[in-house]
């Protein structure tokens, strides 16, 4: 039997709530509530109402296909509010048994006492890697003698402004937020391998209004980009190039897009109606194929700029890894690999059973992640507080050797017993 938990992956396009059982092989899919979402901008709230509305919607519907009431979930987060910064954290070690996991917290600590703007809060700190006395690119310092021991560590910000509004949208729902979750760290927990992130990976998540970014690179995340371009603005370029109204605009490109002209024959065509014509008109696919290439090609352009000014596109030696329901779109594989110059390849949720028919689709790659990563992160921090209140890690069944492992892989270095 595993952990019954709930995910509210709230999107531009879409508002989609998951009840599932995050069990030792897979998570059981119990329930699922898919809504379109109004409200949303970009990742920001635009509408407060409008989008309660959606995601009591989706929240509803979660609740009759599982039986369940829902009362608590992990929500997604993205938007260009989102920033990252890299801090160190140092503190000295006194232990003759060697480093310890309070050492490790006290790091911790340290890294995490950084000097935010005003409106601005933590989202996430994941430590990268340690150093003791001065021997660096340690996984796990624990049991090791020495007398200084640092951290690096990844810290992820957003605009409290933003959080409060889409925390009030849900809690309008009826729900309360366990915790917000960044969307490239949700799905990327679900579609990569453990190879991919050892070797250097890059995980890009576009959705309808944001392409979110994370890079991880030996086993942890190194860095987080949300960039507020995504499907929708190839949509508008889609309407404004053809004259169409949206609606049609999303229709036209869902059935005959394509991001690589050169993979159109120049013979195919379909019909239209324009606004102000009468009759239908017949529109080359190719000419709809470069109209979407310019803008395909405008998003990796910029997550190209993003992964050289991280310092680290160097490091990325399994390439990228595209999801989120844009990724889609066919010949988008073929275009990121021109723009970026390395192996791309379309990922979508993995080990997933139940009701998962749907939710096996890289639209859903955040919605599934935040039920994984979000019970790994509780976890997480009632093994923190049961070590600063006692010394000691919490009883109980929910930390198994599965649950251990998956925290050992989010957070390299915070190793529990086995």
């Amino acid at each position: 039997m595993g952990d019954l938990v709930v995910g509210i992956d709230i999107g531009t396009t879409k508002v989609c709530t998951i009840v599932g059982e995050v069990r030792e092989q897979d998570v059981y899919v119990l329930g699922v509530g898919i809504e379109p979402s109004h409200g949303m901008r970009k990742g920001i709230v635009i509408d407060v109402s409008a989008l309660s509305a959606a995601i009591s919607s989706s929240v509803h519907k979660a609740e009759r296909s599982s039986g369940y009431e829902i009362g608590r979930a992990f929500v997604s987060l993205a938007g260009g509010h989102i920033e990252s910064i890299n801090s160190t954290g140092a503190v000295g070690i006194s232990n003759t048994r060697g480093v310890q996991l309070p050492d490790l917290e006290r790091a911790m600590d340290a890294a995490r006492a950084v000097s935010l703007p005003h409106g601005r809060e933590v989202l996430h700190v994941i430590p990268r890697n340690y150093s003791l006395d001065g021997q660096t690119g340690l996984r796990s310092p624990l049991g090791m003698l020495g007398f200084r021991l640092e951290v690096e560590a990844h810290i992820i910000t957003a605009a409290t402004a933003s959080l409060q509004n889409l925390e009030k949208c849900v809690e309008s729902a009826g729900v309360f937020v366990d915790r917000f979750i960044l969307n490239p760290l949700a799905s990327g927990d679900v579609v990569l391998t453990p190879d991919e992130r050892e070797a250097g990976v890059m995980v890009v998540d576009i959705g309808g209004g944001t392409t979110d970014i994370a890079m991880f690179i030996d086993g942890s995340v190194w860095h987080t980009a949300v960039i507020a371009v995504g499907g929708q603005h190839i949509t508008n370029d889609t309407a404004h190039g053809l004259h169409l109204p949206f609606e049609l605009a999303e229709a036209v490109k869902l059935k005959h897009g394509h991001a690589d002209p050169k993979a159109v024959s120049a013979l195919e065509a379909f019909p239209i109606q324009p606004f102000g014509e009468d009759l239908p008109s017949k529109v080359q696919r190719a000419d709809l194929a470069h109209i979407i290439n310019a803008r395909v090609a405008e998003i990796f352009e910029l997550v190209l700029r993003e992964a050289k000014r991280s310092g680290y596109d160097g490091l990325l030696r399994a390439g990228l890894v595209i999801t989120g329901g844009s990724s889609l779109l066919p010949g988008i594989r073929t275009v990121a690999a021109d723009v970026l110059k390395m192996p791309v390849r379309i990922a979508k949720p993995e080990n997933i059973t139940g009701m998962a028919d749907t939710l096996k689709n890289p639209a859903y790659s955040t919605g599934v992640g935040l039920l994984k990563l979000g019970l790994i992160m509780d976890l997480e921090d009632d093994r923190r507080k049961s070590l600063r209140e006692n010394g000691t890690h919490p009883p109980g069944a929910r930390f198994g050797r599965v649950i251990k492992r998956a925290i050992e892989r989010l957070l390299p270095g915070e190793e529990t017993d086995e």
